[in-house]
């Protein structure tokens, strides 16, 4: 079990650390644009859809890294009082009965307009847009790896269940090892 953590880590990791470098190309594209509309009353709807493409790039395929790092918002007036086993529950129940069943749904229910929206060859109703489906892709994708962060998650915490001492690395700081 430790292993396929370990490679769903190591997965979501390499996505994720990817993935941040559309923050920097997300910010020169809209910066570029910014300038050209007001220097030079320039501007396509292609350069204001990939600005929302990276957005939702950056948001969807680094789910699954803000999770491996716990950085998704959690509210901790209980949380925090428990024991690592008692945190250990609680994230499992967490991920067995919200996260992973809405993961599968989404994904599911995505991949489905994603093939449609290939099917037809989708694109933008504006001019100058850009095609839809490879941006519809990604929710599934995204969702996918999310869920598979989750089942990582998931095996860590029942690690933690079973012998609460022999976890050395914080939650929050599982990179590369799981204990």
């Amino acid at each position: 079990m430790k292993r396929i953590a370990q490679a769903i880590d190591w997965l979501n990791e390499r996505v994720g650390r990817i993935t941040i470098w559309l923050v920097l190309l997300s910010v020169l594209i809209s910066s570029g644009n910014a300038l050209s509309r007001y220097l030079f009353n320039y501007s396509t709807n292609g350069m204001l859809e990939i600005q929302w493409y990276l957005f939702s790039m950056i948001f969807l395929l680094c789910a699954g890294y803000t999770l491996k790092h716990d950085g998704h918002v959690r509210i901790d007036v209980i949380y925090g009082r428990l024991s690592k086993r008692g945190k250990a529950v609680i994230n499992i129940l967490g991920g067995l009965l919200f996260l992973l069943p809405v993961c599968v749904i989404i994904t599911k229910m995505s991949w489905a307009t994603f093939m449609t929206s290939l099917r037809i060859n989708e694109g933008s109703p504006d001019i100058g847009g850009l095609l839809r489906w490879p941006i519809k892709l990604l929710i599934p994708v995204g969702f996918f790896l999310l869920g598979l962060q989750g089942i990582s998650q998931i095996i860590k915490e029942i690690i933690i269940f079973r012998d609460p001492k022999s976890v050395t690395i914080p939650r929050e700081a599982h990179d590369e090892k799981v204990a």
